[in-house]
């Protein structure tokens, strides 16, 4: 009996190590995950498994590589494209056309609950995307290539041991040297700050100003084919911002010496930071209001010139609220959205996307560029933050900032980001 009892047991034990694998394989127990570029793919149908291959409902994967979709109801029949690809796929049909070739899947699409799913691997390759399976955690990585965007530097606040220059070019100043040049479009030189008054300053009390020989950063970045914007920084510390914003002719003052400076540059980059702390609802109205005025007539003066503007802002989930993304969108050519401090490192992915769904829904993505802060990250974890960029379609990433980026983040932006020259 005592024998019986244990083969028993032993038997009851095998299958218990055994049931999760097998329920695994026909995809009815265990929860497949899905990450796209890190960021988790949301599905109102679960992935299965069929004949050892996964599919995926159909839409969540081409929201969450950007790809533009196509369903026809008659033909049952899918297509999606994205830059030069476009693949068809027909439901119950293991062929599948990419770019006119036909090519034979294991499995073919189906319908479920519902919703169409797809091959998840052939669908993600098809687009030259690397995928990987983690049979252990059931979960599918998905890394999608390189995509075309703008990537803006910023180059301030160096010293001897982060120095801008030295990470830029790969040399000590005033050599130069190919660098990192590569994989950046644009560099934010901020070597400017304003005044109650209205005067245009290239030394302020937080430690932003122009360099000695700043004149041979302009020559190398023509070298290198490297675009340049001035930035003018100044926080709201005292309320010299919102003190200048009730001041008509300080703005015009700084309006006139603002649209001089910049003719050695490309545009301006305006950061003007901590807009709407602790402000009741009336004081929140008037400083938005009186920051896109000042905004409006900066950016008037600007175009006239044939000039760029570009706005770094706190984040909309941020605690300054005093900046109307949809006014400023209008009249700035791109945002930058500063999203990070939010109090953890790495930066919350949920936070980062919040803030870029709420900027979204204000401005146009091909005006947005999303604003990582190289300290607050890593190697590994600034692939969630391009991927961002990459999902909703944003104009580029600016790295905050040259000088504070490893070797590392360097070779994962270069793996991950085509710059585009401006």
């Amino acid at each position: 009996m005592k024998k019986m009892l244990l083969a028993i047991c032993m038997i009851l034990t095998a299958l218990t190590l055994i049931a999760p694998s097998a329920a695994g394989a026909t995809g009815q127990k265990e929860n497949i995950s899905v990450l796209i570029d890190d960021l988790p793919v949301t599905f109102d149908v679960e992935p299965v498994m069929q004949n050892g291959r996964t599919l995926v409902p159909f839409r969540a994967v081409v929201e969450g590589l950007n790809t533009h979709v196509d369903w026809d109801s008659d033909t049952q029949t899918v297509t999606a494209k994205k830059g030069d690809t476009q693949i068809r796929l027909q439901m119950g049909s293991k062929s599948a056309y990419r770019n006119g070739n036909n090519i034979l899947m294991d499995v073919p699409p189906m319908i479920e609950d519902g919703r169409t799913l797809i091959p998840l691997r052939f669908f993600a390759e098809a687009f030259d995307c690397d995928v990987a399976w983690n049979s252990s955690t059931y979960t599918v990585h998905i890394i999608s290539p390189p995509t075309n965007m703008e990537v803006i530097g910023f180059y301030a606040l160096g010293d001897a041991n982060t120095s801008s220059w030295s990470d830029l070019f790969g040399r000590s100043y005033p050599q130069t040297g190919t660098g990192n040049t590569g994989t950046v479009s644009e560099l934010a030189l901020g070597w400017y700050s304003l005044d109650e008054t209205g005067s245009l300053l290239t030394k302020s009390r937080t430690g932003w100003q122009r360099p000695d020989g700043w004149e041979n950063m302009l020559k190398a970045a023509d070298n290198y084919n490297l675009a340049t914007e001035m930035v003018i920084h100044w926080t709201d510390q005292g309320s010299t911002i919102n003190k200048f914003l009730k001041d008509k002719p300080a703005q015009d003052k700084a309006v006139e010496e603002i649209v001089k400076e910049t003719q050695i540059y490309g545009g301006v980059n305006l950061d003007f930071e901590g807009l709407g702390w602790n402000a009741d609802m009336e004081e929140l109205r008037d400083t938005k209001n009186n920051f896109t005025s000042f905004i409006e007539l900066l950016s008037g003066r600007l175009k006239e010139a044939g000039l760029n503007l570009t706005l770094t802002l706190h984040a909309p989930n941020s605690a300054y609220k005093g900046y109307d993304y949809a006014a400023l969108g209008s009249l700035a050519d791109r945002i930058i959205i500063m999203a990070y401090d939010y109090g953890s490192t790495p930066e919350p992915v949920n936070l980062v996307m919040q803030a870029v769904e709420t900027a979204g829904r204000a401005v146009p993505p091909e005006k947005l560029v999303l604003g990582i802060s190289a300290p607050s990250e890593t190697a590994e974890s600034i692939i969630a933050k391009v991927g961002i960029a990459k999902r909703y379609g944003l104009k580029g990433v600016a790295l905050w900032r040259l000088g504070v980026i490893p070797g590392e983040m360097w070779d994962t932006l270069k793996k991950h980001i085509h710059p585009i020259n401006i």
